[in-house]
């Protein structure tokens, strides 16, 4: 069979498309960079099994059992009841890229099927960071309309493939991770929740035996949509060609949610796949450098925070938070946000939502008083909204109750005391606008906290009867776009209990997520350093909460509440004017360290440090040219240790020499016990990368919820450097795509 091969390669990664004379092309290899793929063909072609088809599988960009793949199908619908098993016809395939080159590109394959009517268009991007993204589109050439089942991107796995890690969770314990062994069958991820959801998986990673943060090579898929969705890898006993294995990700659909009439199409969400040999770190910087090269990535200094949520809750008095917001400027935060509380009714958690105008009752002149006086102190403003849900008590229920996504005849259960407004509405959509703008013009806040707390079940768009989260979905990226549009300057946090919408279809429309609605330290060690696996830290709201957690009961020290908030975007949600003057000092020299660290933090390539015992967690930024680096080391539980032993730090240039530092600005362990290591106590020392990455260096006892900071700046450069290092020029951010 004559076949020729389509190759796109970027920062190591390899891609290569057979092209057959019939039918769709298939992927020979995705992985490692391959130079030369002069044999690649004829080395990939399989045999015939026994007892099987008579002409070996070859699994294509769109896998389906006319091409002999027996698991679950790339595409699946029907027009009418009569099913689809469509044979692909390639009519063109478009190549954007010149020939040998190693800086990504794009392929583009158009095809039909006549007598399915169908046709079919495979989009596929292979970014300069390696990372590449792809998403399929189907559109229905025939008068009977076509019901969409499921249409999914896929890409194969290699037999080295034997170990796969997801995440699950659940509100206030989000990012928990799950290993499994890679089996014959399906591992599918499938999520029903019309958010993303706090159980999400981030990525669905398929690896070598053993792979960890860093080392094994990892493949991995990240569906890029904040409805329902699904991830899954899978793998089969007659195995298929090329492929070992399966990866795929895609929208869940609901039944009959996409119908298609003649000349209509329907589009995956991008779906992104990475590949390291550098295990989940180097997956990651992938994902991250992508991120950072976005034309509407922040790239201004990301300003500390201070929340009024757990510091004032509903309970909104002009004078106390004037006073809250005094304190604030006086330890150096630069944004105040106004959480839940200040529109019409807002009294608890029962009422209010849906009714967009500020309450007179509480707030006599509006919110004019306090944001003035935020900005006489030089900080700039945020207001929550949570704009996509209603209260049953609230004026808008009681005038429209049939904006709400419910099925006909009955009203689904109620969470939080909310009922989730159906934005596939365009009057629904248009209230809200309306109001939003409204807010934004009047008031001129500089970020919203755009909250959505609560999951979607039984969402049914009213005037149809048909499933509604697709449309909720779309709606929602609208009404956000359109917004952004209005008010380019105003940043948005996507905040959905907590972490419960975090993926890259909202990153799209918003500038940071917040991670999770606990402030606990020692479960957001985890849950950061879990959507770290997505997220740089600049994109993760992580808070300073009060000494006993709102959420856990847990108490915990400042110092240990600091460091954990310091490798993100940092904020404080504590009523600050309570604090001692200690406290307060040493959150003034807290916000002091964040601002001397955020362009390392924020521009270098998180590190973790795999787990050695399990009572520790390690993790840390270095800068891309190895010039500086932080580690934060933390004591989660007691150890069976008696002593730490010498703990690697990774990610450092080793022929760089650097002067190891403990930086104490925020306060000493207040258990540190018996003598620590004399570095610790001689203000640091200056040691070779190679020591500290190959042999690593002795860590102090610390009692449980501890942790400390080490600094290091390196004092020996090698001749190379990379173009991007910490301190590059700030700019206002812009919403552009």
């Amino acid at each position: 069979m004559n076949e020729r091969t389509v190759r796109l390669s970027a920062a190591g990664t390899t891609l290569v498309l057979g092209v057959p004379e019939e039918g769709l092309p298939h992927v020979l290899h995705w992985g490692a960079d391959l130079a030369d793929i002069e044999g690649l063909r004829t080395a990939a072609l399989p045999p015939a099994a026994h007892n099987d088809i008579d002409r070996p599988a070859q699994v294509s960009l769109v896998p389906t059992q006319g091409e002999g793949w027996r698991g679950r199908p790339g595409m699946a619908g029907h027009h009418d009841g009569r099913v689809s098993h469509p044979r692909w016809t390639v009519h063109e395939i478009v190549v954007d890229q010149e020939e040998h080159t190693a800086h990504g590109g794009s392929v583009l394959v158009l095809a039909d099927a006549p007598e399915s009517g169908l046709a079919l268009r495979c989009e596929l991007r292979m970014e300069t960071d390696g990372l590449i993204r792809a998403r399929n589109t189907v559109t229905n050439t025939v008068e009977t309309v076509w019901t969409l089942d499921a249409l999914q991107v896929t890409m194969p796995l290699p037999r080295e493939v034997t170990e796969l890690l997801d995440l699950s969770g659940r509100w206030c314990r989000e990012r928990t991770p799950q290993r499994h062994t890679f089996t014959e069958g399906t591992r599918l991820r499938a999520s029903r929740r019309g958010r993303t959801g706090h159980d999400a998986t981030l990525f669905l990673i398929a690896g070598t035996s053993g792979f960890g943060f860093r080392g094994g090579e990892v493949w991995g898929v990240h569906t890029a949509w904040s409805g329902d969705h699904v991830h899954l890898a899978e793998r089969l006993p007659e195995r298929a060609g090329q492929a070992d294995g399966l990866l795929a990700g895609g929208e869940l659909t609901g039944p009959g949610e996409i119908r298609l009439a003649r000349g209509e199409s329907y589009s995956t969400p991008w779906v992104y796949f990475t590949w390291s040999d550098e295990g989940l770190d180097g997956m990651s910087a992938r994902v991250h450098r992508r991120l950072r090269s976005r034309p509407h990535h922040p790239t201004s200094p990301r300003p500390v925070v201070l929340n009024t949520w757990e510091a004032v809750y509903f309970d909104h008095d002009l004078d106390t938070l004037k006073e809250l917001a005094d304190t604030a400027a006086r330890i150096g935060v630069e944004r105040f946000v106004l959480d839940d509380g200040w529109f019409r009714g807002r009294r608890d958690d029962s009422a209010g939502l849906g009714d967009w105008t500020v309450d007179t009752d509480v707030w006599p002149e509006g919110l004019h008083p306090l944001f003035t006086h935020v900005r006489s102190l030089g900080m700039e403003v945020g207001l929550w909204v949570e704009p996509e849900m209603v209260n049953p008590d609230s004026d808008l229920f009681r005038q429209h109750p049939d904006w709400i996504l419910a099925p006909l005849g009955h009203t689904p259960l109620s969470s939080r005391n909310q009922q989730v407004l159906d934005l596939g509405r365009p009057e629904a959509a248009e209230y809200l606008f309306r109001r939003l703008d409204a807010l934004i013009t009047e008031y001129r806040p500089d970020h919203l906290k755009w909250d959505h707390n609560r999951d979607l079940l039984e969402a049914v768009h009213t005037p149809t009867g048909g499933a509604g989260t697709h449309r909720q979905t779309k709606a929602l990226y609208a009404l956000l776009e359109r917004l952004r549009e209005h008010h380019p300057e105003v940043e948005i946090e996507s905040c959905s209990s907590g972490g419960g919408r975090v993926d890259l279809g909202i990153l799209e429309h918003t500038d940071r997520v917040w991670a999770s609605d606990t402030n606990d330290p020692l479960e957001r060690l985890t849950i950061q350093r879990w959507t770290g696996l997505l997220l740089p830290p600049e994109l993760i709201g992580s808070h300073v909460g009060g000494p006993t957690t709102h959420t856990t009961g847990r108490v915990t020290d400042l110092t240990t509440r600091c460091l954990t908030a310091l490798i993100g975007h940092a904020g404080i949600e504590w009523d600050i004017t309570r604090c001692t003057d200690e406290e307060l000092d040493t959150l003034s020299r807290w916000i002091e360290l964040y601002k001397e660290l955020r362009p390392l933090l924020h521009t270098g390539d998180p590190v973790r440090v795999d787990e050695v015992d399990p009572s520790e967690q390690i993790d840390g930024v270095v800068a891309r040219d190895g010039s500086e680096a932080i580690f934060r080391y933390a004591r989660l539980t007691s150890s069976a240790s008696a002593i730490p032993g010498r703990v690697r730090l990774p990610g450092l240039r080793e022929e760089h020499r650097y002067r190891l530092t403990w930086r104490q600005e925020i306060g000493r362990p207040v258990d540190l016990q018996r003598t620590p290591p004399p570095w610790f106590t001689e203000g640091g020392l200056t040691v070779s990368g190679a020591v500290l990455a190959r042999a690593g260096i002795q860590m102090p006892n610390l009692n449980p919820a501890q942790a400390l900071l080490l600094h290091l700046r390196a004092e020996q450069k090698s001749s190379h450097t990379d173009s991007q290092t910490p301190g590059r020029p700030c700019h206002g951010p812009s919403h552009g795509e």
